[in-house]
């Protein structure tokens, strides 16, 4: 097993006061911390300074409290995408409040009543009352979230499977989040398994959180791995000072255990297709581990400097040549195989995406370089 040891992260770049840092015992942010007068506005800035009857207080019960029209579990969203800070630190919703600490915050918008039912193709492998297995196609967004309200698998599936009064679908991820148990990246393609009751919205869930579902995804990585097989166990947290991205962290508040396998399918000069399975379920785990070891996935924006791999490749261009499509305009990654217990039966079942056209292309070009 190999840990590279990555350079620490710069501190952050900007100044906006909402800007993560890497240090823990980072100064309270200065200014007058109020408590508010009823609800304030979505997007308003709020200090609330911790008084001596909610020491002891866990922050998610605590911004309950302070905003009563907001359930605990919507706090809890908002806790996760760090928008809470405590004396300046990011801090869990588990984390216990001092008397006199400082709790600072972007109130989130409100969540809306779900996605709207869209007539959008869809490729399904499986279909019962109690789940559904879809092959979801690359920029396709999940579920409902800022920028990107409409054209989601969650509108989608509910015009497919949410029937007449939506009773065909899951509604214990809340309702912009219809059956959704899992999530792919936007640019992921591959394997997806949704849930059609809470009884077994719940008990995937279980499978995931336990990590008895086997996930295998498929990838073109930008360089090649060392080994033919390897174990990269590094924690994953919110990046320093780029919002959108996660990153390599040991001992922060954001942090979590992280561990991907993989096995190398087929080596190029420059390039390699690989086999992996990540035994934990990080956001953006795979291409920030694989991102780690010099091995970005292939045409990832965030983690490899590239957003697309334009015809002639692997080599460059050629002069004068006309712009075309891009052979492949997102990251090589796709969920290939995925085992799981049926939530009813208990079966253990199989579900497979075919590989798709536009990273069959790359490897094409790859073989006849």
């Amino acid at each position: 097993m190999r840990r590279p040891n990555p350079q620490p992260s710069p501190p952050p770049a900007s100044d906006d006061p909402d800007a993560l840092t890497d240090v823990d015992d980072a100064e309270p942010e200065q200014g007058p911390a109020v408590t508010p007068a009823g609800e304030p506005e979505p997007g308003s800035q709020v200090a609330v300074v911790v008084d001596d009857a909610a020491a002891g207080m866990r922050l998610d019960q605590f911004l309950v409290r302070t905003l009563p029209g907001r359930s605990r579990s919507f706090l809890a969203r908002a806790i996760e995408k760090s928008a809470v800070r405590v004396d300046g630190v990011v801090e869990r919703a588990a984390h216990k409040l001092r008397a006199g600490a400082c709790v600072r915050f972007t109130v989130p918008e409100p969540p809306r009543a779900g996605p709207v039912a869209e007539e959008i193709p869809l490729v399904f492998l499986h279909v019962d009352d109690s789940i559904a297995v879809v092959d979801k196609p690359p920029g396709m967004v999940v579920h409902p979230a800022k920028g990107n309200w409409k054209g989601t698998l969650a509108g989608a599936l509910k015009w497919h499977l949410g029937g007449a009064a939506g009773e065909g679908l899951s509604t214990a991820g809340g309702p912009t989040r219809p059956g959704i148990v899992h999530r792919l990246d936007r640019d992921t393609s591959g394997v997806i398994i949704v849930a059609r009751s809470e009884e077994s919205h719940h008990a995937l869930a279980r499978q995931f959180e336990q990590r008895t579902v086997e996930k295998t995804y498929l990838a073109i990585t930008q360089g090649t791995p060392r080994f033919d097989r390897d174990e990269i166990n590094l924690p994953i947290g919110i990046h320093p000072y780029q919002r959108e991205k996660m990153a390599i962290r040991d001992g922060h508040s954001t942090s979590r255990e992280a561990v991907t396998r993989f096995e190398v399918v087929e080596r190029f000069r420059t390039a390699a297709l690989i086999r992996v399975a990540p035994r934990t379920g990080r956001t953006h785990q795979i291409r920030v581990h694989l991102a780690a070891i010099g091995c970005p996935v292939l045409c990832d924006g965030l983690y490899s400097g590239r957003s697309r791999i334009d015809s002639g490749f692997p080599g460059p261009p050629a002069p004068g040549a006309a712009v075309t499509e891009p052979l492949l305009g997102r990251q090589a990654l796709h969920a290939a195989r995925l085992v799981v217990d049926h939530p009813r039966t208990g079966e253990r079942l199989t579900f497979e995406a075919a590989f798709p056209a536009d990273m069959q292309r790359v490897l094409d070009a790859l073989r006849s370089a």
